[in-house]
């Protein structure tokens, strides 16, 4: 951690540090919250918590800037919990142990955090500066946003005083962020029905494992494996020829990651295991094969298990399959209004299974409503087909694009005054909560700004250590410019 707070910006860094040191996995938030709020109360700063557990800490104008419209610097407590099948870490107790390699800091076989930590420390280390010009400023820490946005729909009227707002959850330096995705939960559930395990049988987990996963917005468009989807397949072709009887499918962690492993628990006649060895071997070099650009670390185990007290019955077995093996997954459609993003996706995220259920999370992004509305019609469909239930819940809206925003003005003009260059403007596939703000603030200024970050919510995520610089070096420019208010 020293050698983190020893880089450029030091401030920035000697924040992200101590985000590192003090656990904050989605709805685990509480330890760091409390830490932010004593700091900020020693350095005299107002400090409010919301009812749902939001902080908004402001801080007054640098003198000269008193008059300058009032900015909120927003970003999100929470970081996605993901570690690697082999690292032994408890996210609610254990400290992130972030390395620098080469030109980037990483994680040692965990998510880093660097989605949204690397914001939310700057925001706090603007807060903490005696030299930094700014007009009147707030800060927004909202909790949850990883698991379901708790925080941004929480936002009230009236807390914020701000009429422009910088989100600081952008994931590539040099891009200018003007509007997102929407999104929608979507829950399928297979009654499960139990039968004796028939006599005879050898019982084994088939495991799938070393895939890269990623964010499910920011990496749909990647092409890589989805765990569940591939065992899925493997079952659809499979489990037939086998005579092969599941006792348990589980796979994926998040409904916002996607699947980097997946298991299935399973018996087939003890006269069919050899079959099944080739069956798993054959399997694994087709995927190979095919994902060998994308997953080159792709791994799939068979390994010997007790004999389980049942198994779903025949009928119940079929749907699930078929289901898993039909479900759409990934890119749904681009869009033709912003080249090279995608304007609709579907994740298949987790799969459970317990004693009444197998639970299917996935999770819908569009950034038109429509295209959502679409994908849910469709699951709807499907889910009536298979004799399953699905459910749409927590729904979150977009943020659609306003060309004329003034800030992004501001920003665009600033990023070519300080680097000679245009950035790009775009609108991001992943789910900012800029558009939740828009509910309760609906004539607020928004511009999503940040780093590069490469694989979020997966143990490979890492963010560029040149791009923090760059991108803390914008975000101070950009205060200093702000307009005097109307």
């Amino acid at each position: 951690m020293s050698a983190l707070a020893s880089l450029y910006p030091q401030p920035l860094w000697q924040w992200f540090a101590q985000i590192c040191a003090i656990p904050h996995p989605s709805k685990h938030e509480q330890a760091l919250s409390q830490h932010i709020q004593s700091w900020a109360r020693g350095k005299g700063l107002s400090v409010v918590e919301d009812k749902v557990g939001n902080l908004i800490i402001k801080k007054p104008a640098t003198e000269g800037m008193e008059l300058c419209k009032t900015v909120v610097l927003q970003a999100h407590l929470d970081m996605v919990p993901q570690k690697n099948a082999d690292k032994v870490h408890d996210f609610t107790t254990d400290p992130i142990e972030a390395y620098i390699d080469g030109d980037w800091v990483k994680a040692n076989g965990t998510t880093l955090g660097a989605d949204n930590g690397i914001g939310m420390a700057s925001a706090l280390a603007i807060l903490g500066s005696s030299d930094i010009k700014h007009g009147p400023l707030e800060v927004l820490l909202t909790i949850d946003e990883e698991a379901g946005m708790t925080g941004a729909f929480g936002v009230e009227p009236g807390m914020l005083d701000a009429e422009i707002l910088i989100n600081t959850d952008s994931e590539q330096e040099g891009e200018i962020y003007m509007g997102c995705a929407g999104g929608v939960d979507a829950e399928f559930t297979v009654a499960a029905k139990w039968q004796a395990v028939s006599i005879g049988v050898k019982a084994f987990t088939l495991s799938l494992t070393g895939l890269k996963g990623g964010h499910s917005g920011v990496n749909i468009h990647l092409g890589r494996g989805n765990a569940n989807k591939l065992l899925a397949r493997f079952l659809a072709d499979n489990a037939a020829d086998l005579d092969l009887a599941i006792s348990a499918f589980n796979g994926g962690s998040l409904r916002n990651a996607i699947p980097r492993e997946a298991s299935v628990s399973l018996t087939v006649p003890a006269e069919k295991h050899r079959q099944l060895v080739q069956q798993v071997v054959d399997f694994e070099a087709l995927l190979k094969q095919e994902l060998a650009a994308v997953e080159p670390a792709l791994k799939l185990s068979l390994t010997d298990t007790t004999t389980p007290e049942q198994v779903l019955t025949a009928d119940v077995q079929s749907t699930l399959i078929n289901l898993l093996n039909v479900c759409p997954n990934g890119v749904m459609r681009m869009s033709d209004e912003v080249e090279g993003v995608t304007e609709t996706s579907l994740n298949m995220g987790v799969i459970t299974t317990s004693n009444s259920s197998i639970q299917v999370l996935c999770l819908i992004r569009s950034l038109i409503d429509s295209g959502r509305e679409q994908i849910e019609s469709m699951l709807s469909s499907l889910a009536q087909l298979a004799g399953a239930e699905v459910k749409f819940s927590g729904a979150y809206p977009g943020w659609k694009p306003n060309p004329d925003s003034p800030v992004m003005a501001i920003v665009n003009q600033t990023y070519q005054d300080i680097y000679h260059k245009e950035p790009v403007i775009m609108v991001i596939h992943a789910g900012l909560e800029c558009g939740l703000f828009k509910k309760p603030y609906p004539d607020m200024d928004m511009v999503s700004i940040g780093p590069t970050i490469r694989f979020p919510h997966g143990p490979d995520e890492m963010v560029n250590i040149k791009t923090v610089g760059q991108y803390w070096e914008l975000l101070l420019a950009v205060l200093e410019r702000i307009p005097a208010r109307a």
